[in-house]
């Protein structure tokens, strides 16, 4: 799969980057997993065509960070893969003020064991600290070489707009907005924030793409695994017995196509969301497992008509 531009930035990635909330280990809400688990997981992915990582200071409170740079540096010993891939990683904004930004940074280029961050993003719009501030000293962290670009997460179009506004007066521009976005949740595409990103040139990374698993269809074949799932996750997938009801016809056109195609629903609704709005859309598919990123990375090698995409914007906007 070719590379794109991560908005206006000098960063080529591939459609597909690797989620890594799965290696949180704290919360309950995924499997735990262990480091030969992660090593494998980013082993295959970085591989198999996929070159960037997210993960985020909220993930276990490092977490996943932690994780991550291990892994990585196992694989630098080895050269046994891409070991150098691009980093995205989440300042935490709760009940902080922007002067944290440049307080924490160390913490996390220790735990990822990295110079410098590709991709640094304010996790959500709720710091004590005006925006312009928070940009202020992102821009800051930009000067001093410890970040290259700056993206941020869960913002409205108005708060995208206006974050970008304050950077250019530092001669920089937002790159990335990180929202919820797939197929059973294309509020993006109504509340302003795909429109702002394709005025003016942000990209928009896509997390939850498959809802929590729910894309997958592998609750609609199986309604029992969802008493293994975790309350929290429960409450972000929506899951239950009539949700599972309203999607049905989704899933089922998502396993026609998938019939057509070679593919798995999982797959195919992947393919949709890094190919339904041109090149705007990244989407970070996360795994606890090898085997869910082995089908991660088969979202890459395919690209859906515009028949079908049509045809999956019908069902799902039926819903």
């Amino acid at each position: 799969m070719k590379e794109r531009r991560l908005g206006q930035s000098n960063l080529m990635l591939s459609p597909l980057g690797i989620g890594t909330w799965q290696f949180s280990n704290s919360g309950g809400t995924w499997d735990q997993v262990n480091e030969d688990t992660v090593y494998q997981i980013l082993q295959y992915a970085l591989s198999h065509g996929m070159n960037w990582i997210d993960t985020a200071e909220i993930y276990g409170n490092g977490i996943s960070e932690s994780m991550i740079g291990k892994a990585l540096k196992r694989l630098e010993s080895e050269q046994s893969a891409n070991y150098e891939p691009f980093i995205a990683t989440k300042w935490f904004p709760v009940l902080r003020s922007a002067k944290s930004i440049p307080a924490t940074i160390q913490k996390r280029l220790d735990c990822l064991q990295r110079q410098v961050i590709d991709l640094y993003q304010i996790h959500q719009p709720t710091s004590r600290s005006p925006l312009k501030k928070q940009m202020h000293e992102m821009a800051n962290l930009v000067e001093r070489g410890l970040i290259k670009n700056i993206g941020v997460s869960n913002f409205t179009a108005s708060g995208m707009r206006k974050a970008d506004r304050f950077l250019q007066e530092y001669g920089l521009r937002l790159a990335s907005n990180q929202v919820k976005y797939n197929l059973l949740h294309r509020k993006p595409e109504k509340n302003g924030v795909l429109d702002t990103a394709k005025e003016l040139g942000i990209s928009i990374i896509a997390y939850s793409p498959l809802q929590q698993g729910v894309l997958t269809g592998r609750f609609h074949k199986s309604p029992d695994d969802i008493l293994k799932v975790s309350k929290l996750r429960k409450f972000h997938s929506h899951l239950g017995t009539k949700e599972l009801y309203r999607t049905q016809p989704l899933i089922e056109t998502l396993e026609k196509l998938g019939k057509e195609y070679g593919k798995t629903p999982a797959q195919i609704s992947l393919n949709w969301l890094i190919h339904s709005q041109g090149d705007v859309v990244f989407a970070i598919p996360g795994a606890t497992k090898l085997e869910q990123m082995k089908s991660n990375v088969e979202g890459l090698s395919f690209e859906l008509s515009h028949k079908d995409i049509e045809l999956l914007n019908k069902v799902s906007e039926s819903l």
